[in-house]
């Protein structure tokens, strides 16, 4: 598709009706009878879950799978396979200076880099009437994964120098990374930052967004667009994550959206932000169909707010949460259409 950021901005601010786009992939699985571990190694099978919930549901966007292994594992970061859950980084590779200095950056492609990259590839080519995203960890997230997270949250304060040598290199790749995802030919990237949640306000700017910035300074235009990602507690830290001029930004369910929104330039679109795991995965029908509602009702002053899940919908997650998710925003879009019918007879 001829995508435009711009345009595809201003189609979400003058819609008549409220715009979804959940983090949502592995739910696919069931629509094409593939088993959970194929996602996460396979693009060809990524590819097609995409493709299937593309064609079943409105979502704005499609979106790869959010999978925040994929790059430490490229670093060489040892990793835990299973069959039920996503893959998760088993040890630490850098401790010290010493072993910060010795990290070699990989080569874009290196271990399933290359598979997500396909992924997303084969679903640009087959998806033609929404833009298809490709998604990358953030720097520091991706920094306490080659480093224990408390040590690098110890290093922010008591080694700084440590901590902006590691996140230089987390961000090198990065860089290269996200253009690889541009020149496959998909329009735009997801950068999930979740640990930059954990830290302060002014460490978020320090040792995240200025980061961040770089990559969105290098891959984001008019046919290319940056979501920034964050899923921790980010009430004090929208200012930081606007610095970085993402033209999106997600929230997770550890923050009120009343709180968010308030705080989100008109122009900018705040997505969130069900929870992926009480509600989308642990939840029954009734509960996603209540609090979806709930949310929309909560956000309907505000143009600019994108109904999503709080974060990735985890394996696991069922189809029928998924269509109760979509099914209570058709219901809410058909009774505001109603609404505005009957008081101003458009």
């Amino acid at each position: 598709m001829d995508f435009s950021t711009d345009r595809w901005i201003e189609g979400v601010l003058e819609a008549d009706s409220r715009q979804a786009l959940p983090i949502t992939t592995s739910p696919g699985l069931e629509l094409i009878d593939k088993p959970i571990s194929a996602l996460f190694g396979d693009g060809q099978v990524q590819a097609d879950c995409i493709v299937a919930l593309a064609r079943k549901y409105p979502s704005i966007a499609a979106l790869t799978q959010m999978d925040l292994s994929v790059e430490a594992e490229a670093f060489g970061s040892p990793m835990k396979f299973s069959d039920t859950e996503a893959p998760t980084v088993s040890a630490p590779i850098v401790t010290d200076a010493e072993s910060v200095d010795a990290l070699v950056i990989p080569k874009v492609g290196a271990a399933r880099t290359y598979e997500y990259i396909r992924a997303a590839r084969l679903a640009a080519k087959r998806i033609n009437d929404r833009p298809t995203l490709g998604g990358i960890i953030g720097p520091f997230s991706l920094g306490c994964r080659l480093m224990e997270m408390s040590q690098l949250m110890t290093a922010t304060r008591r080694d700084p120098d440590l901590a902006h040598a590691l996140l230089e290199k987390c961000t090198d790749f990065l860089r290269e990374y996200a253009q690889a995802f541009k020149e496959a030919g998909v329009d735009g990237v997801v950068i999930a930052e979740p640990a930059a949640g954990l830290i302060s306000p002014a460490f978020c700017q320090t040792f995240s967004s200025d980061y961040i910035k770089r990559i969105v300074d290098d891959v984001q235009d008019d046919s290319f667009m940056v979501i920034l990602h964050n899923c921790g507690n980010t009430s004090g830290q929208v200012t930081s994550m606007l610095f970085t001029g993402a033209r999106c930004l997600h929230f997770g369910n550890a923050v009120d959206m009343n709180q968010i929104m308030p705080q989100m330039p008109k122009e900018v679109l705040g997505c969130g932000n069900v929870d992926p795991l009480k509600v989308m995965k642990m939840g029954e029908v009734y509960d996603v169909k209540s609090r979806t509602l709930e949310l929309l009702e909560q956000m309907t002053k505000y143009k600019n707010f994108v109904l999503s899940t709080g974060c990735e919908v985890p394996p696991g997650s069922t189809i029928e949460n998924l269509d109760a998710f979509y099914k209570t925003l058709d219901i809410y879009n058909m009774t505001q259409a109603i609404r505005t019918k009957w008081l101003f007879g458009e």
